[in-house]
């Protein structure tokens, strides 16, 4: 994966090959600036790879319009990112039922309730994001991400902005929900400790993957 910069294009990512299994959890390590996110960025069909392929569920996503890759993430994905990104003029409920209504999912009120409820926001269903805490925001934004029922959930830093406690909380919440749904989770963290929580580890050194220290199905 190439970027075009001031000083001209920048290799982010070099000869990655990379195979989740479905259901699996995969946590992605490694130090700042290593391409920990452009690799979920890439997996999610929100950025472009200039070489190579990105398949997903039997999709490739690499060959996709953006009107395409924007259907596929709403039928198959869910993506929570460190940032909430609530829309602050809608309720917690709105919040989580709005990319399902989109989809036209004729439930999807019912299923934003049980999922609110799951994430133990059942009294706040019809408070604003800014009537909520952190943690509490970051709840409703796992609520979004699950309720539509995705096949692969993708996670970058979800606890980046939250407290110790409040983020071990949260990372609670996402392995149960995994584990309920039954998707695959593909989680990027700096923390170790979350890391080893998922089936395995992989490490991300300079662009490419360590294989040094992770055990993967990789080519370099």
């Amino acid at each position: 994966m190439t970027l075009d910069g001031n000083a001209g294009p920048v290799e982010i990512l070099r000869r990655v090959t990379l195979q989740v299994k479905r259901g699996e959890s995969v946590g992605l390590t490694g130090p700042s600036g290593s391409g920990k996110s452009s690799l979920l960025m890439l997996m999610g069909g929100l950025e472009q790879a200039t070489g190579g392929a990105i398949t997903a569920l039997g999709q490739d996503l690499s060959a996709m319009s953006e009107d395409a890759l924007a259907r596929f993430r709403r039928g198959n994905m869910g993506i929570v990112f460190q940032s909430f990104h609530l829309v602050p003029t809608m309720s917690a409920v709105e919040n989580v039922a709005l990319p399902m209504e989109i989809a036209g999912v004729s439930d999807a009120f019912e299923r934003a309730r049980a999922e609110l409820d799951a994430v133990g926001l059942g009294h706040r269903m019809g408070h604003y994001p800014a009537e909520m805490s952190g943690g509490e925001q970051q709840r409703v934004a796992l609520a979004r991400a699950v309720a539509p029922r995705p096949a692969i959930l993708l996670a970058d830093e979800p606890t980046g902005n939250l407290d110790e406690t409040t983020g071990a909380a949260i990372m609670d919440l996402l392995f149960g929900l995994q584990d309920r749904h039954g998707a695959t989770l593909v989680l990027v963290t700096h923390a170790r400790e979350l890391a080893q929580r998922c089936d395995r580890v992989i490490r991300l050194r300079d662009g490419q993957l360590d294989l040094a220290a992770t055990s993967v199905e990789a080519t370099a």
